[in-house]
């Protein structure tokens, strides 16, 4: 069954924006063609926060791609950037429901987010 991850990130400031924007839009390229992944999307909210949303075959491949690449490299960055993360995972029950705006309600409705605090004190996975 499909493996959904939801990101909310928070840019610290406008300073920090454009090389965020610039690595966010390379890690969703990433993403896009990265092994076992369904679909991605990026949402842009109030208050210079981003959603992101992936939809992959299973847990594995999205943790492949977590640990490669650009977003290998990225990560490291996001404590300067960002002052909030918040997070959350789920199993999809349906392979037909695998849309990401699906999945977009889905995390608007619940389940509770891991962890949604300042970026060093990040939740654990």
């Amino acid at each position: 069954m499909p493996f959904v991850s939801v990101t909310r990130l928070r840019v610290r400031s406008r300073r920090y924006a454009p090389g965020f924007l610039i690595q966010s839009l390379r890690s969703a390229l990433q993403a896009k063609g990265a092994a076992g992944n369904l679909a991605v999307s990026v949402l842009r909210d109030a208050d210079r926060a981003f959603w992101t949303c992936t939809v992959w075959l299973d847990e594995a491949a999205m943790r492949s791609f977590m640990q490669s690449g650009v977003h290998r490299r990225v990560m490291v960055r996001l404590p300067e950037w960002c002052d909030e993360v918040a997070l959350v995972h789920w199993v999809q029950s349906r392979r037909t429901a695998v849309l990401a705006g699906s999945a977009w309600a889905h995390a608007a409705r619940g389940p509770a987010f891991e962890g949604q605090s300042p970026i060093g004190c990040a939740a654990p996975v």
